[in-house]
């Protein structure tokens, strides 16, 4: 695990979107990434639209790992949110953006997007991999939408699993540990001083930890990366 701190929340996007650019640039041929949604991304993908408008994107393919079952024009899609802040802004092939149908039936969308991960991607050891997986992680604990609830989930074989947020009741399509921890490299990206906490248990390592799916994520390459801001980092070794 490496630790990269950072002042504020858009230092972090400015540092991560030089690395993501840099990864991109390192990489031959095709260069498949799931998304995350979320307040950090959403800056980072502002930055990136604003600052590498004449990067060339035709070899980068875009995939999420995670999407509330609601329309792609609906506020609270991921979809849209990189839409607004990323695709619409820079010069993209529509068949780069490989999107999670979060108007269909989830146990459909999880199915389908889960087969189109299976034609898209190399598979390795059974599984499709990803060259970079993007994560956020919330205060309990839970990442993509594998939550501590329904952390069962995570070791699910299938690469796509229909979750349920445990408050709102709300139906997602969500990649599994499986899948993420298969990828070439993973970053968290996590931010903002309610996150602190949950840092703190989840870098302890230890048995306890566990109950988080966010201290699941062990990519068996070894290159796992957090970005972090000074209000969300662990104040322990």
């Amino acid at each position: 695990m490496e630790l990269k701190i950072f002042e504020n929340k858009a230092s972090v996007a400015v540092e991560f979107s030089k690395f993501l650019i840099e990864e991109i640039a390192n990489h031959e041929g095709r260069f498949n990434i799931a998304l995350s949604g979320g307040s950090t991304p959403k800056i980072v993908f502002d930055y990136l639209a604003e600052n590498y408008q004449n990067q060339d994107w035709s070899s980068i393919h875009f995939y999420w790992g995670d999407e509330r079952c609601v329309p792609p024009g609906d506020e609270q899609s991921n979809y849209k949110m990189t839409v607004d802040h990323l695709l619409s802004k820079i010069d993209i092939p529509d068949a780069n953006i490989h999107r999670i149908p979060g108007e269909a039936d989830p146990a459909v969308a999880a199915a389908d997007y889960a087969q189109l991960l299976k034609n898209d991607l190399p598979n390795v050891d059974g599984s499709p991999q990803f060259d970079l997986v993007m994560l956020g992680m919330g205060g309990d604990g839970h990442t993509a939408s594998v939550f501590p609830h329904e952390i069962a989930l995570w070791d699910s074989k299938d690469v796509c699993v229909v979750a349920t947020h445990p408050d709102s009741g709300q139906k997602r399509v969500s990649l599994t540990g499986t899948v993420i921890n298969e990828a070439k490299t993973v970053v968290f990206l996590v931010t903002g001083g309610d996150k602190k906490e949950m840092v703190n248990r989840i870098h302890r390592g230890n048995e306890a930890s566990k109950q988080f799916p966010a201290a699941l994520v062990s990519p068996k390459s070894r290159k796992l990366i957090w970005f972090l801001d000074k209000d969300a980092k662990s104040m322990e070794p």
